[in-house]
């Protein structure tokens, strides 16, 4: 007999999602360096609401021939060469960060791991831009699906900045905190599930009871 899939599982099609924030040299993908990235990886309690889970966080060695914009860094704050930032190379950060995420893919019954991040299409630039440089065979990502919280955050809650869609969600942000991969990894984690909880409270999820529902009403409006 077929085991029934995980609630994460069956939330999101099969999809597992990894919330991802990058620090950068810069905003080219192919050309700028990855200087910091965080995943936090994600599961479901026993009564469906989405919790953040484990996050992993490296500081990252700029690859061979990386260009390094320097009002990125000023903006970040990052030196690249500073020894105290104990960083790896782009292959064990992606590395570890995959492997971490297939386990968890592979607990929460899910086929396929989804980037989820706040202005998603930055990040996930980056993200595979190593993974090809690397020639990385096995991704356990979306090349191209992803979760922005944006554009969530402005349906949801009426803001597109991280910080202020944070304190629209009553979740603390220290803007002092911020542009830190781990700092902003977690806080969109956070926001991601507030608002996919939120959803499930006001009745748009599970989707069947929800159709079931609205069904239901419009029959009594008849």
């Amino acid at each position: 007999m077929t085991q029934p899939r995980s609630q994460l599982a069956q939330r999101f099609r099969g999809y597992y999602p990894v919330v991802i924030d990058v620090e950068t040299a810069g905003f080219n993908a192919k050309t700028d360096a990855l200087l910091e990235i965080a995943a936090t990886l994600l599961d479901m309690d026993d009564n469906g609401n989405l919790i953040p889970l484990q996050t992993l966080h490296f500081h990252v060695e700029p690859f061979e021939g990386a260009n390094l914009d320097a009002s990125s860094l000023a903006f970040n704050g990052i030196d690249p060469f500073n020894p105290l930032r104990g960083a790896v190379s782009e292959r064990e950060a992606i590395t570890e960060i995959c492997k971490a995420v297939r386990k968890a893919q592979k607990d929460a019954d899910c086929q396929r791991s989804v980037i989820v991040a706040h202005n998603a299409a930055f990040d996930q630039s980056f993200f595979n831009a190593a993974v090809e440089r690397l020639n990385f065979k096995r991704s356990p990502f979306h090349a191209f699906v992803s979760f922005d919280t944006t554009s969530l955050s402005a349906l949801a809650l009426g803001q597109t900045v991280l910080a202020k869609a944070c304190q629209a969600a009553g979740i603390e942000f220290n803007n002092k905190e911020a542009h830190s991969a781990l700092y902003d990894t977690e806080r969109t984690a956070e926001l991601f599930c507030y608002i996919v909880n939120s959803w499930k409270q006001l009745g748009g999820w599970p989707l069947a009871q929800a159709l079931e529902e609205a069904s239901e009403e419009t029959s009594e409006q008849v």
